[in-house]
């Protein structure tokens, strides 16, 4: 498996393709990547020279926002709303939807499982 900024890509995928398992790194970024490294997007992960490589992680490590540091990047921005007080950082401190769904009935990815309330069983009295 070669690897790129410390991510192992998987070998059989091609190149192109390979980069998007990096996180941070879409189809588009990865065909601009690779244009500017100047490798062929056909070729298999597997057949990368070491110079093929270490331009592509240079082009990365120069031009791109990647695993790390955008990780860290989007932490830092949800903690922001979440300090000033803003709509959608509360709504991140409550784990609800952030951007506008209806939660009367769905959202339960957010909400997580439903907590049943007052069903309860009566115990029965001593005799």
């Amino acid at each position: 498996m070669p690897r790129i900024v410390g991510i192992d890509i998987p070998k059989e995928k091609r190149v192109d393709v390979a980069l998007t398992y990096i996180y941070g790194i879409g189809d588009h970024t990865s065909r601009d990547i690779l244009k500017k490294a100047g490798v062929e997007p056909q070729v298999r992960a597997k057949d990368l020279t070491e110079d093929q490589v270490s331009k592509i992680t240079n082009v990365i490590q120069k031009d791109v926002k990647y695993e790390g540091m955008l990780r860290r990047e989007l932490a830092l921005n949800i903690k922001r709303l979440m300090d000033i007080g803003s709509y959608r950082g509360i709504r991140h401190k409550r784990g609800l939807p952030v951007r506008g769904q209806r939660t009367r009935t769905n959202s339960r990815t957010r909400k997580g499982p439903r907590k049943t309330i007052g069903a309860q069983v009566k115990k029965e009295a001593a005799a």
